[in-house]
């Protein structure tokens, strides 16, 4: 045994390794009491989504910025907005497009914002994964019902 409380076989193993060894020796006594929070998680790694929902949400709000500014601006300069009006503008393949840009834009958004709330402030797990399953299905629900809406309304002004 060395300075440090080294043995030979515990060369290129750390601390930690160590320390599970000794301790699973000990009837009784486990590793687990001896760890704090943090170190109960180091070894388990990250879930590797963290990063990428956070991009995500930002390049949906990024993108909502001229997509909402597009849809205000369009609503205010049309002569009215009863039905005919809104249809006949909408017959117009780019603004269906861009309209249906938008809500799955908005829809995708809006479900990575609720995600975060319900797993901030739902914390018995099996109610976090029921609303989760739910929100996701109506967001999808709600943006297919968008996206036929606007392609029900364009075809019918094309035809």
């Amino acid at each position: 045994m060395n300075e440090e409380g080294r043995t030979p076989e515990d060369e290129g193993r750390t601390l930690e390794e160590r320390f599970d060894e000794r301790s699973s020796r000990t009837p009784g006594r486990q590793l687990e009491s001896w760890r704090s929070p943090l170190g109960r998680v180091r070894g388990q790694g990250s879930a590797k989504e963290g990063v990428a929902h956070w991009w995500v949400q930002r390049l949906t709000s990024v993108a909502l910025i001229p997509l909402g500014c597009w849809f205000v601006v369009s609503l205010l300069a049309l002569p009215a907005l009863d039905y005919a009006t809104v249809s006949d503008w909408m017959g117009n393949a780019w603004t269906a497009v861009l309209m249906i840009l938008f809500v799955l834009v908005t829809a995708r958004h809006s479900q990575l914002g609720v995600q975060v709330i319900i797993e901030d402030y739902v914390h018995e797990s099996g109610m976090k994964t029921l609303s989760l399953a739910l929100s996701s299905f109506a967001h999808v629900l709600f943006a297919a019902a968008g996206v036929l809406a606007v392609l029900r309304i364009t075809l019918r002004s094309v035809s």
